[in-house]
């Protein structure tokens, strides 16, 4: 599972794109406790979402005509520029070129080689996250692909990820960790789009979850507050008991009580 001690190729930032930023606040304040903090008026309308202080995840209100609304995850870069450059060689896009975000550091936004859309984060002020892996915040991440060796290669190259197969219920699990860092670094998994569970997905996408005392009592307070459920609380031996869920603007994410918390 994730934890904020991020080193390159691992995820270290998570932002919110939502048409309404105060519904948002709601809805996550309802699940999650969190608050929302603006970043300033320099900042465009973008703030953080905190939790007990900490911040656990950052968002902005988004115009329609910026995408749908949605998670984007960014992964850890000592160098922004080099990192999207070696992207776009290994043939992915680069919809948001880097662009220095004040002196809090310097983003990118890229496509890999199935479309799938994800973010950089080279740390200037800002390291990260300052909570992962606790209740109420990021604590793994799926990508869901078209193309499971094709993009294993190209996030290899772009991010050093090295993945692995683990053994799960029904099969085999590709887990991914940064380079060197073996079991230990493991935060996500890269899955077939054709085995999401939700039988509905057929865009790559990287999917957040976030860790909950309680999958089912998160699940009733999500669907009160006006999110929609797309898969309803599962246990899954060994790894803990999940829901997939999208806020009330249509943002996809999961929830889950992992196993290693459960007494």
């Amino acid at each position: 599972m994730l934890t904020t001690r991020f080193v390159t190729g691992a995820p270290n930032w998570i932002d919110l794109g939502t048409p309404d930023i105060e519904g948002a606040t709601t809805f996550y304040r309802a699940l999650f406790g969190w608050d929302f903090r603006s970043a300033g008026p320099e900042a465009g309308g973008y703030g953080f979402f905190q939790l007990d202080g900490r911040t656990a995840a950052g968002g902005m209100q988004m115009p329609a005509d910026q995408g749908p609304p949605s998670w984007t995850v960014s992964f850890q870069t000592p160098d922004a520029d080099a990192t999207a450059k070696a992207a776009e060689q290994a043939g992915g896009g680069t919809p948001a070129p880097p662009m220095d975000v004040m002196d809090a550091g310097r983003m990118a936004i890229l496509t890999d080689t199935t479309g799938a859309v994800f973010g950089l984060w080279q740390p200037g002020r800002i390291k990260g996250l300052e909570v992962a892996g606790d209740p109420g915040s990021l604590c793994w991440v799926e990508l869901y692909t078209t193309d499971v060796p094709k993009v294993a290669a190209f996030y290899a190259t772009v991010l050093g990820m090295e993945t692995s197969a683990v053994p799960f219920p029904g099969g085999s699990y590709t887990c991914v960790n940064p380079a060197g860092t073996g079991d230990d670094g493991m935060f996500g998994g890269v899955v077939d789009v054709d085995d999401d569970p939700t039988g509905v997905e057929t865009t790559p996408y990287w999917l957040p979850y976030f860790e909950v005392a309680d999958t089912d009592a998160t699940v009733a307070t999500a669907q009160e507050q006006g999110g929609q459920v797309r898969m309803p609380p599962t246990d899954i031996e060994g790894v803990g008991r999940i829901a997939r869920l999208t806020d009330p603007y249509g943002a996809r994410f999961a929830v889950i009580r992992s196993a290693s918390t459960q007494t």
